[in-house]
């Protein structure tokens, strides 16, 4: 699967004039970016860096020239463990006045990704951040307009539709071979991260670090959701946490979201810290799928969880067995996200991953929040260009 679609291609389909401007001003850049390398600053120097970084490293087009964490040692560390040969930094201020750079990667704790994208932005730089990109979906349509204001990139994670796997599913359901698609369902849990408290503080939960990826998936499957139902609980409400002991839980750890999409098409999430898996997340039997839909033709159970997909498990026929599909990756990994960006940004192509996306599942978020809390259904605003492939 290509990581990229053409300039023509996006110009035909994308929703709106404003997505061909964007494209223009992203082409122009791309012929003042020096020796085509774009510079990029890395912020967060936690786990997820070492996922982020081999995926930057590896790109001829993208130079990896700062690295900051606000634990100035995580900083220096991963410095050395990658032989980047970046400038270090311990605070986001100090970094935009150093060394010049294109675009900031956010990988810091979720609750502070919004003031520091924002900051990059009025600093000039485009911007790939961790999900999400910010705390609700006002702080993030703002982060958005000032981005569009200033001719400048925003994006969000995560990277699902890149994968092989998302898109044969997609062309199975445009073709018209599960029928009349009715239902869908997601899922991702497990027993919780042990590592950091944020993600049980306010502003961190279950939805947003595991699943945001399923509501990624099922509206770039099924199209944008129109209205959400949901429940959410604290079923553990304390937790013991290497950074700071024994905390208390402020974010739902279990989290049950229905959404509504066109065409009377359901889908359902499902998502908590407290799911035992002993496959973790090496789901790779037939048996082990983390996405299914249903059509009255036939269904298909994707493999693996959506950010690391193994295969589709196709069922059209009452006498042949299923069949599994789409088994190939492409080298498609789920930390390819701000690699695939900074490089369209060189080329002056246009990806196919696109804010308005993360937008929409950042609204959904907060959406389903507003329904556990009042019990009623939650009507959404936001959309996005569809179908993605």
């Amino acid at each position: 699967m290509p990581d990229t679609i053409s300039r023509e291609t996006f110009l035909q389909y994308a929703a709106s004039a404003g997505a061909a401007m964007l494209l223009l001003s992203l082409e122009g850049f791309a012929l003042s970016v020096n020796a085509k390398k774009l510079r990029v600053a890395v912020i967060g120097c936690g786990s997820v860096s070492n996922r982020y970084l081999p995926q930057l490293l590896s790109s001829k087009l993208i130079e990896v020239v700062s690295l900051c964490d606000i634990k100035y040692e995580r900083a220096v560390e991963i410095n050395a463990k990658y032989n980047v040969n970046a400038k270090t930094y311990a605070h986001i201020d100090a970094m935009l006045k150093g060394v010049s750079f294109d675009m900031m990667v956010t990988l810091t704790d979720m609750q502070v990704h919004g003031e520091l994208n924002k900051k990059a932005l009025l600093a000039g730089k485009h911007v790939w951040s961790e999900k999400p990109m910010a705390n609700t979906y006002a702080e993030g349509k703002a982060l958005l307009d000032l981005a569009k204001s200033k001719k400048l990139r925003l994006w969000g994670a995560p990277a699902v539709v890149n994968s092989p796997q998302f898109e044969f599913m997609s062309k199975t359901i445009q073709s018209g071979k599960l029928g009349r698609v009715a239902s869908a369902h997601g899922q991702y849990g497990h027993t919780g991260p042990s590592w950091s408290a944020f993600f049980y503080e306010k502003g961190g939960g279950s939805m947003p670090d595991l699943g945001v990826y399923n509501m990624a998936t099922l509206t770039g499957l099924l199209g944008p959701a129109k209205s959400v139902m949901a429940m959410t609980s604290i079923v553990n409400p304390e937790r013991t946490v290497d950074d700071k002991g024994k905390i208390q839980v402020e974010a739902e750890d279990n989290a049950h979201i229905l959404l509504e999409h066109d065409k009377n098409v359901i889908s359902h999430v499902m998502c908590g810290f407290n799911y035992f898996d002993p496959h973790g997340h090496e789901a790779g039997t037939q048996s082990l799928h983390s996405i299914q839909v249903f059509g009255d033709y036939g269904n298909m159970r994707l493999i693996g969880y959506d950010w690391e997909t193994n295969g589709v498990v196709l069922d059209t026929s009452w006498t042949e067995p299923p069949k599994l599909m789409s088994t190939d990756k492409g080298g498609y990994e789920w930390q390819e996200g701000a690699r695939v960006v900074g490089e369209s940004i060189v080329k002056g192509i246009e990806p196919r991953i696109n804010v308005e996306h993360a937008l929409h599942v950042l609204e959904i978020i907060e959406a389903a929040r507003k329904s556990s809390a009042t019990g009623k259904r939650v009507k959404l605003k936001s959309t996005f260009p569809w179908p993605m492939v």
